[in-house]
Protein backbone atom coordinates (compact mmCIF):
# COMPACT_ATOMS: atom_id res chain seq x y z
CA UNK A 1 0.00 0.00 0.00
CA UNK A 2 2.96 2.32 0.73
CA UNK A 3 4.36 1.98 -2.53
CA UNK A 4 1.47 2.72 -4.22
CA UNK A 5 0.49 5.65 -2.37
CA UNK A 6 4.27 6.99 -2.91
CA UNK A 7 4.10 5.55 -6.84
CA UNK A 8 1.18 8.11 -7.05
CA UNK A 9 2.76 11.03 -5.26
CA UNK A 10 6.03 10.71 -7.19
CA UNK A 11 3.90 10.25 -10.54
CA UNK A 12 1.71 13.54 -9.91
CA UNK A 13 4.40 15.60 -8.54
CA UNK A 14 6.22 14.75 -11.10
CA UNK A 15 4.35 15.22 -13.77
CA UNK A 16 3.37 19.02 -12.23
CA UNK A 17 7.24 19.86 -12.28
CA UNK A 18 7.67 18.07 -15.30
CA UNK A 19 5.14 20.19 -17.33
CA UNK A 20 5.36 22.99 -15.19
CA UNK A 21 8.68 23.43 -13.25
CA UNK A 22 10.01 26.92 -14.34
CA UNK A 23 7.14 28.45 -15.70
CA UNK A 24 5.06 28.18 -11.83
CA UNK A 25 8.56 27.67 -10.26
CA UNK A 26 7.28 28.92 -6.90
CA UNK A 27 4.85 26.91 -6.07
CA UNK A 28 6.03 23.84 -8.03
CA UNK A 29 9.30 23.95 -6.07
CA UNK A 30 7.54 24.35 -2.91
CA UNK A 31 5.27 21.13 -3.87
CA UNK A 32 8.52 19.12 -5.45
CA UNK A 33 10.61 20.48 -1.81
CA UNK A 34 7.21 18.84 0.35
CA UNK A 35 7.96 15.47 -1.75
CA UNK A 36 11.58 15.82 -1.35
CA UNK A 37 11.34 16.24 2.31
CA UNK A 38 8.91 13.39 2.77
CA UNK A 39 11.09 11.24 0.95
CA UNK A 40 14.39 12.24 2.93
CA UNK A 41 12.55 12.36 6.42
CA UNK A 42 11.17 8.72 5.68
CA UNK A 43 14.61 7.52 4.08
CA UNK A 44 16.46 8.58 7.49
CA UNK A 45 14.00 6.84 9.71
CA UNK A 46 14.13 3.31 7.75
CA UNK A 47 18.34 3.71 7.77
CA UNK A 48 18.68 4.34 11.26
CA UNK A 49 15.97 2.00 12.41
CA UNK A 50 16.59 -0.48 10.15
CA UNK A 51 12.42 -0.98 9.53
CA UNK A 52 11.16 -1.09 5.99
CA UNK A 53 10.47 2.72 4.54
CA UNK A 54 7.36 3.99 5.56
CA UNK A 55 6.50 0.59 7.43
CA UNK A 56 6.44 2.44 11.22
CA UNK A 57 4.29 5.52 12.50
CA UNK A 58 7.78 7.06 13.25
CA UNK A 59 8.44 7.13 9.09
CA UNK A 60 5.42 8.69 8.29
CA UNK A 61 5.41 11.49 11.50
CA UNK A 62 8.93 12.27 10.40
CA UNK A 63 8.16 12.38 6.78
CA UNK A 64 5.26 14.82 6.93
CA UNK A 65 7.46 16.87 9.76
CA UNK A 66 10.17 16.90 6.67
CA UNK A 67 7.63 17.97 3.87
CA UNK A 68 6.33 21.13 5.76
CA UNK A 69 9.40 21.98 6.55
CA UNK A 70 11.06 21.41 3.12
CA UNK A 71 8.03 23.06 1.41
CA UNK A 72 8.01 26.22 3.69
CA UNK A 73 11.37 26.88 3.16
CA UNK A 74 11.12 26.62 -0.59
CA UNK A 75 8.69 28.75 -1.27
CA UNK A 76 9.88 31.64 1.05
CA UNK A 77 13.59 31.69 0.22
CA UNK A 78 14.55 31.45 -3.37
CA UNK A 79 18.10 29.87 -2.93
CA UNK A 80 16.99 27.44 -0.61
CA UNK A 81 14.37 26.57 -3.56
CA UNK A 82 16.44 26.48 -6.31
CA UNK A 83 19.02 24.25 -4.16
CA UNK A 84 16.61 21.81 -2.67
CA UNK A 85 15.44 21.34 -6.75
CA UNK A 86 18.86 21.15 -8.26
CA UNK A 87 20.01 18.95 -5.42
CA UNK A 88 17.14 16.80 -5.68
CA UNK A 89 17.43 16.78 -10.20
CA UNK A 90 21.24 16.21 -9.69
CA UNK A 91 20.63 13.02 -7.59
CA UNK A 92 17.79 11.83 -10.01
CA UNK A 93 20.33 11.95 -12.82
CA UNK A 94 23.17 11.13 -11.39
CA UNK A 95 21.57 7.98 -10.12
CA UNK A 96 19.68 7.59 -13.32
CA UNK A 97 22.96 7.22 -15.65
CA UNK A 98 24.61 5.26 -13.04
CA UNK A 99 21.81 2.77 -13.29
CA UNK A 100 21.53 2.77 -17.05
CA UNK A 101 24.76 2.00 -17.59
CA UNK A 102 24.22 -1.15 -15.69
CA UNK A 103 25.91 -0.71 -12.69
CA UNK A 104 24.83 -2.72 -9.71
CA UNK A 105 23.12 -0.84 -6.70
CA UNK A 106 25.14 -0.12 -4.13
CA UNK A 107 27.21 3.55 -2.06
CA UNK A 108 29.06 3.99 -5.37
CA UNK A 109 25.47 4.74 -6.93
CA UNK A 110 24.21 6.95 -4.47
CA UNK A 111 27.77 8.73 -3.77
CA UNK A 112 27.18 9.82 -7.65
CA UNK A 113 23.89 10.88 -7.25
CA UNK A 114 25.05 12.97 -4.23
CA UNK A 115 27.94 14.39 -6.01
CA UNK A 116 25.59 15.37 -9.39
CA UNK A 117 23.73 17.15 -6.88
CA UNK A 118 25.62 18.95 -5.15
CA UNK A 119 27.07 20.07 -8.29
CA UNK A 120 23.81 21.29 -10.02
CA UNK A 121 23.21 23.16 -6.56
CA UNK A 122 26.53 25.31 -6.69
CA UNK A 123 26.23 25.77 -10.27
CA UNK A 124 22.25 26.68 -10.32
CA UNK A 125 22.64 29.62 -7.39
CA UNK A 126 26.69 30.66 -8.55
CA UNK A 127 26.22 30.56 -12.69
CA UNK A 128 22.69 32.16 -12.66
CA UNK A 129 21.27 29.08 -15.25
CA UNK A 130 19.32 30.39 -17.77
CA UNK A 131 15.52 29.47 -17.30
CA UNK A 132 15.95 26.94 -20.50
CA UNK A 133 18.63 25.00 -18.97
CA UNK A 134 16.71 25.02 -15.93
CA UNK A 135 13.40 23.97 -18.49
CA UNK A 136 15.36 20.66 -19.41
CA UNK A 137 16.82 19.85 -15.95
CA UNK A 138 13.06 19.70 -14.37
CA UNK A 139 11.68 18.15 -17.15
CA UNK A 140 14.53 15.13 -16.42
CA UNK A 141 13.94 15.17 -12.42
CA UNK A 142 10.63 15.17 -13.18
CA UNK A 143 10.35 12.58 -15.70
CA UNK A 144 12.25 10.91 -13.49
CA UNK A 145 10.02 10.98 -10.28
CA UNK A 146 7.17 9.77 -12.84
CA UNK A 147 8.89 6.86 -14.11
CA UNK A 148 9.68 5.73 -10.96
CA UNK A 149 5.97 6.13 -9.36
CA UNK A 150 4.76 4.17 -12.35
CA UNK A 151 6.96 1.19 -11.57
CA UNK A 152 6.23 1.27 -7.93
CA UNK A 153 1.95 1.48 -9.03
CA UNK A 154 2.21 -1.55 -11.38
CA UNK A 155 4.93 -3.36 -9.00
CA UNK A 156 7.30 -3.53 -11.27
CA UNK A 157 9.61 -2.26 -8.20
CA UNK A 158 8.44 -1.93 -4.52
CA UNK A 159 9.98 1.10 -2.14
CA UNK A 160 12.36 -1.78 -0.38
CA UNK A 161 14.14 -1.82 -3.84
CA UNK A 162 15.81 1.05 -4.02
CA UNK A 163 18.12 -0.10 -1.66
CA UNK A 164 18.78 -3.61 -3.39
CA UNK A 165 20.99 -4.56 -6.49
CA UNK A 166 17.76 -5.94 -8.42
CA UNK A 167 16.80 -2.38 -8.93
CA UNK A 168 19.10 -1.19 -11.69
CA UNK A 169 18.64 -4.89 -13.42
CA UNK A 170 15.11 -3.98 -13.34
CA UNK A 171 15.47 -1.25 -15.27
CA UNK A 172 17.64 -2.33 -17.44
CA UNK A 173 15.71 -4.92 -18.46
CA UNK A 174 12.45 -3.24 -19.33
CA UNK A 175 13.88 -1.20 -21.59
CA UNK A 176 10.38 0.19 -22.62
CA UNK A 177 10.77 2.56 -19.46
CA UNK A 178 13.63 4.41 -21.07
CA UNK A 179 11.40 5.15 -24.10
CA UNK A 180 8.68 6.21 -21.49
CA UNK A 181 11.18 8.30 -19.80
CA UNK A 182 13.06 10.48 -23.13
CA UNK A 183 9.02 10.67 -24.61
CA UNK A 184 8.28 12.55 -20.99
CA UNK A 185 11.47 14.80 -21.05
CA UNK A 186 10.49 15.97 -24.43
CA UNK A 187 6.92 16.63 -23.86
CA UNK A 188 7.90 18.15 -20.45
CA UNK A 189 10.41 20.93 -22.43
CA UNK A 190 8.03 21.38 -25.10
CA UNK A 191 5.12 21.88 -22.84
CA UNK A 192 7.47 24.52 -20.48
CA UNK A 193 9.31 26.32 -23.37
CA UNK A 194 5.75 27.27 -25.02
CA UNK A 195 4.88 29.28 -21.78
CA UNK A 196 7.66 30.69 -20.62
CA UNK A 197 8.54 33.98 -19.95
CA UNK A 198 12.24 33.94 -21.53
CA UNK A 199 12.68 37.59 -20.78
CA UNK A 200 12.08 37.08 -17.27
CA UNK A 201 15.62 35.78 -14.92
CA UNK A 202 15.28 32.71 -12.87
CA UNK A 203 14.48 34.92 -10.01
CA UNK A 204 12.02 37.17 -11.74
CA UNK A 205 10.77 34.00 -13.13
CA UNK A 206 10.78 32.38 -9.44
Amino acid sequence: MASILIGVLAAVIGALFCFRGVVAMRVVIAIWGAFVGFTVGAGLVAAFTGDGYLSTALGWIVGVVGAVLFAFLAYLFYVVGVILAMASIGFAIGTALIAALGVTWSWVVVLVGVIAGVLLAVAAIKLNLPSILLVVLSAVGGSTAIVGGLMLIVRTISLDDFSRANVTATMGHGWWWYVIYLVLIIAGVLAQVKVLDREKSLQQQW
